[in-house]
């Protein structure tokens, strides 16, 4: 499940900065004013309806194409560790911190991005955290996190752009958030539009130290941020240059004669 055509790491950061509030929408303020509302008991759990069993598969082919799935994704190479940013929503005088990174295949297509927020104000101090993630995924379901096999979080799908969609869960306890800090693989699942389960896994190496380190100078994000859209722009470029290439005719071929 790759993600081809999400945006540019700069663009991330730009609409990781306007989901947080930083760039005027107030989200920072929302986030605190819905944690502070009363949760609703949860339901009593009710049994599940019998299924009907599944039509065994020849080779056990079927059962490939449809069961769980896991993918295993890597840190982005240019990102070398984790980065933490730091700004302040005027409109609700809140301190909001978030830590993020992004993460690719083994192939070094990009996939997916993780961000943990740390908002503050003088009543209360909320966490979120958020995903960036690739299209064609089932919305209504949501998505499910767990840290080493503990007991898994629930999350939603908040907005949709035409380069992916970010999910979150809002209002994260101390506890998940620590075991974040302390764990070594975040598994992050959905489902596909064949309502398959698609499991990614994220290495959390450095992101305990990032979290409670101090926020990255704004100067040295910016150049990072020009350092990488050079690169990219770049690549497009030789990616451009090879195709034009392969589509040109070869040098010396004779032309086609003409149909009689």
């Amino acid at each position: 499940m790759s993600f081809a055509n999400r945006p540019a790491r700069p663009l991330r950061i730009a609409a990781f900065l306007a989901l947080a509030g930083l760039a005027g929408s107030g989200l920072a303020g929302s986030a605190l004013a819905q944690a502070a509302k009363p949760k609703p008991a949860a339901p009593a759990p009710t049994a599940p309806a019998p299924t009907a069993p599944a039509a065994p598969a020849a080779g056990g082919m079927a059962q490939q194409q449809t069961g769980p799935q896991t993918v295993n994704v890597k840190s982005e190479p240019s990102q070398t560790e984790w980065t933490k940013v730091c700004g302040k929503d005027q409109a609700s005088a809140t301190d909001v911190c978030y830590t993020t990174r992004d993460f690719v295949s083994d192939q070094g297509q990009p996939v997916l991005a993780v961000a943990v927020y740390d908002m503050k104000n003088a009543q209360q101090n909320v966490r979120v955290v958020r995903y960036l993630l690739p299209l064609g995924l089932l919305l209504q379901p949501g998505i499910r996190f767990t840290v080493d096999g503990q007991q898994g979080t629930p999350g939603k799908f908040a907005v949709c752009f035409p380069n992916g969609c970010f999910a979150e869960a809002g209002g994260v306890s101390n506890d998940v958030v620590n075991a974040m800090k302390k764990g070594t693989t975040l598994n992050v699942s959905v489902q596909n539009q064949t309502q398959r389960e698609v499991t990614f896994a994220v290495p959390l190496a450095g992101f305990g130290k990032a979290f409670d380190g101090p926020a990255i100078d704004p100067k040295v994000l910016e150049e990072q941020q020009k350092k990488l859209q050079a690169e990219m722009e770049k690549r497009a470029d030789e990616t451009r240059k090879k195709l034009e290439q392969q589509n040109a005719p070869a040098a010396g071929a004779p032309a086609p004669a003409p149909k009689p």
